[in-house]
């Protein structure tokens, strides 16, 4: 029964990372190890989500009147391998190949036409696993992510940037000038001017920002622990992949003039996992995870473009950040139908958090649905699955009439998983 319904949950677990939080795309299957003998997997995703917003009455008229960003989602697909080699009766060896993190966003349509990032990743990770007991299990070792990320910024978000933060800077003057502060009110006055300035006589794109990175690759550890009862088909493993700084060789540019290169520090999170699987009737497995992530540590704050842009009502010296932590809640239950085909079912909840969404990943929290099947034929065993995911709403703004709302959006993946042992 163990068998039959680990590599399954396993599919849709790290393939389908529509429903993944921050910038998650492919999560690493550690149940491998616990794999019976030698096995190899390759597996494969299509994830097609659909996001889109609608302006709010400012960005509207800064639109030419149009009210709707369109999908400003991009499809992905994502390929990762894996092999688990038993060294010895006590310990094993699992090396790993995956996309672990990643983001397409484009915007095409209204006020914000001409936003875009891209986030590229590869991941390689070798683990050794020992058999402390016939129950209990520790495993460790390293992994190491390469990533690449490119960002545009269109003319007329920086541009409104500047004028909102120029009003804001008049108004705190002409508080200042009240209160009898003359000094401040000057130092304000001269702030708003230079601000408002460069909105209004900048020429047409001399404002649009493009940032690219070169390639950085860091590396980060792994350390965790299990214990099992094979009778019954129960493991409770506990799992910590550390974080750790991309250092990023970055080239800034403003109305197509590129500033020398510098250097672009983004924290990548801490994440803690807790897997379970249990049988609870002949031929029948109850799986899940929790799993927490320190995304509030993730912000992309480039050095030219967090001194160049003023904060305003519509932005910050940032680029795009995520404020707060997620956790992740999955539940499934597999059924094994015959000696050669199995099935399983599984629901993934990621609470919102109510934050200021980030246009480059506007949706807050997720509920996600997935079903799949495996059919083993000797030592080859093939696993598919399907999965729907509907994303919570929200606005970029706190304001009602800058902000977009983002609302009713979803994504549907694909996953499919060839095993073999040997």
């Amino acid at each position: 029964m163990k068998k039959q319904f680990t590599l399954g949950a396993a599919l849709l677990m790290t393939t389908t990372a529509a429903s993944a939080s921050g910038i998650d795309r492919n999560l690493t299957n550690y149940g491998i190890l616990f794999e019976t003998g030698n096995y190899a997997e390759l597996s494969y995703a299509n994830v097609s989500p659909s996001v889109s917003g609608n302006y709010g009455p400012t960005a509207t008229a800064l639109g030419g009147g149009e009210t709707s960003t369109d999908v400003m989602s991009e499809d992905f697909e994502t390929l990762s391998g894996s092999v688990k080699y038993d060294l010895t009766d006590k310990l094993a060896l699992g090396l790993y190949s995956n996309q672990p993190f990643g983001a397409n966003a484009n915007y095409t349509n209204g006020f914000y036409t001409g936003l875009s990032a891209d986030w590229d990743s590869r991941g390689t990770s070798i683990v050794l696993k020992y058999k402390v007991t016939p129950n209990i299990s520790i495993y460790g070792g390293a992994r190491s992510i390469v990533s690449q990320a490119t960002i545009n910024i269109p003319d007329q978000l920086i541009r409104v940037q500047y004028g909102l933060a120029a009003q804001q800077l008049g108004a705190a003057a002409e508080a200042a000038a009240a209160g009898g502060d003359l000094a401040t009110a000057g130092a304000l006055g001269q702030q708003a001017q230079q601000l408002g300035a460069i909105a209004t006589t900048t020429p047409a794109g001399g404002l649009a920002y493009k940032a690219t990175t070169d390639s950085d690759r860091q590396t980060s550890y792994i350390v965790g622990a299990a214990y099992e009862r094979p009778e019954i088909a129960l493991r409770v493993a506990l799992t910590y992949e550390s974080g750790y700084t991309h250092s990023f060789e970055s080239v800034e540019s403003f109305g197509g003039v590129d500033t020398d290169p510098m250097t672009t520090n983004i924290e990548m999170p801490d994440v803690y996992t807790l897997d379970f699987q249990s049988g609870v009737a002949k031929d029948t497995l109850v799986f899940g995870s929790i799993r927490h992530a320190t995304w509030s540590d993730w912000e992309v704050r480039p050095p030219v473009y967090g001194a160049s842009i003023p904060a305003s009502p519509v932005g910050s010296a940032r680029v795009t950040g995520i404020d707060t932590d997620t956790t992740t809640y999955r539940i499934g239950v597999g059924r094994k139908f015959s000696d050669a085909i199995s099935g399983f079912a599984r629901v993934t909840y990621e609470p919102g958090n109510g934050d200021v969404l980030s246009r480059l990943a506007p949706t807050d929290g997720s509920i996600a649905y997935g079903i799949g099947g495996s059919y083993t034929n000797g030592a080859i065993k093939v696993t598919g699955g399907v999965e729907y995911i509907t994303f919570g709403e929200g606005d970029d703004n706190e304001d009602a009439l800058l902000a977009t709302n983002f609302a009713d959006n979803d994504a549907v993946a694909v996953g499919l998983s060839v095993g073999y042992r040997f």
